[in-house]
């Protein structure tokens, strides 16, 4: 069965094994504080034009959204995110387990957006009783969505304009960021990122690595102490140059991008073969993530093949499913696929 479910399903890329590989009987110093970690760090830091920032390596996405959130907020405080942001659906009240809890914004088609930021804030301290309330000091986002989509680089600055009249921290999940910075439709850079945000992260875990995130931490207040709260929160690995030398092999010789390129290619030969079918989707993201609404009968005649992953129900006849491609999808899995599914359609 071929797997189209996910975009972690694969190990890592070639190069990440030859480095681990190549380094595996080195003794160096623990904890992150080794050559290789210090080198993807200069790495980062000169990809992202900050060289003021801090660098954290942690080993998933749950543990580094949970790790700079609890970071940032106090014990009164709260972050808000779309209805379908990750830290609200997917992460089993992680969030809330550090005793902060997530104000969700009705959205549009997954993105937080400035002026309801705007008018959530506003609205919080004109209400009497706003001391009785969680006080809202984060907005997150995630780039791209859960549904695939983009954040342009207008709306990035709307959001920070709204953050810094209201005080605000924002952060940017970058589970699948290689993903969209590689997308034929975005605007925005890895610069412009480090630019506007406060905080964020570069997945690894999702584009290429065997696992592991890089938090990029730009707020002075964030930077201090951050390590603390890694190993309070149970994240400081103790092997920390294994996430190190991931990082430092994926930021050479733009390793980073040029593999997340594979998976929009294939994504876009997917979503154009559909397309020509009269396929609707229930988003029409420009990434690795396709979402297009098939038949229940069509999905029953492919399910034992291929795996994707049912997004929700349309109507009584149809399922919109979730289609991952990945840094490893080869060609010929894309091609099988279609040569399945477009005579049924």
């Amino acid at each position: 069965m071929i797997r189209f479910a996910c975009d972690y399903d694969e190990g890592a890329c070639p190069e990440i094994l030859a480095a681990l590989a190549a380094t595996n009987l080195e003794q160096n110093p623990g904890y992150g504080e080794d050559p290789h970690s210090d080198r993807a760090r200069a790495l980062i830091r000169e990809a992202i034009g900050r060289p003021d920032a801090c660098v954290q390596f942690l080993v998933g996405g749950t543990q580094t959204n949970q790790t700079v959130i609890a970071a940032a907020l106090r014990p009164f405080q709260g972050v808000i995110a779309a209805t379908t942001g990750h830290i609200n659906v997917h992460e089993t009240g992680a969030i809330e387990a550090t005793g902060h809890k997530v104000l969700a914004l009705p959205d549009s088609e997954g993105k937080v957006r400035a002026d309801g930021v705007d008018a959530y804030v506003k609205g919080h301290w004109a209400d009497p009783s706003h001391e009785h309330m969680v006080q809202p000091a984060m907005v997150y986002i995630s780039h791209p969505t859960e549904g695939g989509l983009l954040y342009s680089l207008s709306e990035l600055e709307a959001l920070r304009r709204v953050c810094d009249r209201h005080g605000l921290y924002l952060y940017l999940d970058g589970a699948r960021l290689g993903y969209g910075l590689v997308s034929p439709d975005t605007d925005v850079t890895l610069r412009d990122i480090a630019r506007l945000t406060d905080a964020f992260y570069i997945g690894g875990t999702k584009v290429g690595a065997l696992f592991g995130e890089a938090a990029v931490l730009n707020h002075p207040a964030l930077k201090k102490d951050f390590r603390y709260m890694i190993k309070r929160q149970g994240g400081m690995l103790a092997k920390g140059r294994l996430l190190g030398i991931q990082f430092e092999t994926l930021f050479t010789d733009g390793l980073y991008t040029r593999i997340a390129k594979n998976a929009v290619d294939l994504a876009m030969v997917i979503r154009d073969a559909l397309r020509e079918k009269g396929i609707e989707f229930l988003y029409e993201s420009p990434t690795n993530q396709q979402f297009p609404i098939l038949p229940d009968g069509v999905v029953e005649e492919l399910s034992d093949r291929y795996f994707f992953e049912g997004w929700g129900r349309v109507d009584e006849g149809h399922t919109a499913v979730r289609i991952c491609t990945s840094w490893a999808t080869p060609r010929e899995s894309v091609e099988a696929l279609l040569r399945d599914l477009l005579p049924l359609l």
